[in-house]
């Protein structure tokens, strides 16, 4: 039966007196872990500041009318021509509303489905913000504006002003951050924007709004979904687009899908509306976890020449305990434990100084126009990323401790006894 007291002491006993090779190896394992701790954390911290950049302002799925020419082409109504090869050039799309029919009844519908977390309504307006001479073009979207920080979190680009401050002001506009700089805007003032029939109104600014995004900050604004079915002259059930938020993102496109053929409009869901970026986001997740791999296998073999070093150099011990008494199996458990003490202080250690420096590179100011909201370096603290570290410094040990504790295991005492 295996004496692991006795085990255990010679195991300390060995590190204590070579604490130069002991301190070596755990520092080969404390700034791997450490190393991978930091860079996982800080990697993933940007790759998701930058996918809750673009897809929390993007509803996971998109209904709305498609402008698109007709399935069925007038020549094709002639039954004398039927059969007939058709050349028809220039074909125009047919003349469809933009408004969603039966808008209404189709957010009653989808709030009652028990996977839609949220459906809000917009009206989406083409207009001239007006400012002195100057005509620049742009859109206004007017929405139900407390639902929209419910579901897209737009509360987090209002640089300035607030949800409920929209909400109660009649004629109020959240003005794109890009498009009150080059007026010279104020949150107070306000601003004159045109309609496409030439109809001027004039709304106040009661904040700004800044998605990071500058071709979108230069052109867009948002305003009350009933003051934009005002100024484009609609009704009150006059609505462009409807947004979905769902509970499961998976579930995104087979509803699209199903969506698309029940109410007949356009359905577009998050994975096809981000396809580009997805692809992105995929690589830089993948460059992050191929980098952090790489610094925990260099780690591992740190250990093992270490722990190799270290068995040759006890070459005269391994012979003693043999000839004293102990068996083969017993010296390899004596130098798989020094590997696994080793391993486990060393990943603590690395797990301590991962958290250390990553916490240090939270505090770090972080400045840049396009993300005003941001104000530090984003770090993900995710328990999973430091019991993959303390993971992998103890199997990494285990497996560079085995391999030359396993050869001291067949060490013959008594060659070495006789120095041959």
């Amino acid at each position: 039966m295996t004496n692991w007291k006795v085990i255990l002491n010679i195991a300390k006993t060995h590190l204590l007196t070579k604490m130069k090779s002991t301190v070596t190896a755990s520092l080969g394992v404390t700034f791997g872990i450490g190393a991978y701790i930091t860079l996982v954390s800080f990697m993933t911290g940007l790759n998701t500041m930058l996918d809750d950049l673009i897809l929390n302002q993007t509803p996971h799925i998109h209904l709305y009318n498609e402008i698109e020419p007709s399935e069925k082409q007038p020549v094709a109504l002639y039954e004398e021509l039927e059969g007939a090869f058709n050349v028809v050039h220039n074909i125009k799309p047919k003349l469809s509303q933009r408004k969603i029919h039966n808008a209404v009844p189709i957010l009653h519908y989808l709030k009652k489905e028990k996977n839609v977390k949220g459906a809000t309504p917009q009206l989406r307006a083409q207009i001239f913000y007006l400012s002195g001479s100057i005509e620049l073009g742009g859109n206004l979207i007017g929405v139900d504006i407390m639902e929209e920080a419910r579901l897209s979190n737009i509360q987090d680009y209002i640089v300035q002003g607030s949800p409920e401050a929209l909400q109660n002001m009649e004629n109020g506009i959240l003005l794109g951050a890009g498009l009150a700089k080059i007026m010279s805007l104020s949150v107070g003032d306000r601003v004159q924007i045109s309609t496409i029939r030439g109809d001027i109104f004039p709304l106040k600014i009661v904040g700004f709004y800044q998605s990071g995004i500058a071709d979108i900050d230069n052109i867009q604004s948002y305003a009350n979904l009933a003051t934009v079915q005002r100024i484009t002259g609609e009704a009150e059930n006059y609505i462009t687009d409807i947004n979905v938020k769902l509970f499961n993102i998976q579930e995104a496109v087979p509803m699209s899908k199903r969506l698309e053929k029940l109410f007949k409009i356009k359905a577009t869901d998050i994975n096809a509306a981000n396809a580009q970026f997805e692809t992105g986001s995929d690589i830089r997740n993948l460059i992050t976890y191929a980098v952090s791999i790489t610094l925990l296998i260099v780690a591992g073999f740190g250990i093992y020449n270490i722990l190799n070093m270290l068995i040759y150099e006890k070459m005269n011990d391994i012979a003693i305990l043999k000839a004293t008494g102990f068996s083969g199996k017993d010296v390899q458990l004596i130098f798989m434990s020094q590997a696994m003490i080793i391993g486990f202080v060393g990943g603590i250690l690395g797990l301590v100084i991962g958290f250390a420096l990553s916490n240090f590179i939270d505090q770090l100011p972080f400045d840049t126009e396009a993300l005003p909201t941001i104000t530090t370096f984003p770090v993900n603290f995710k328990v999973h990323y430091y019991v993959i570290g303390i993971s992998f410094a103890l199997l990494s040990t285990f497996i560079a401790g085995y391999l030359p504790s396993n050869k001291a295991k067949r060490i013959d005492p008594v060659k070495i006894i006789r120095g041959t």
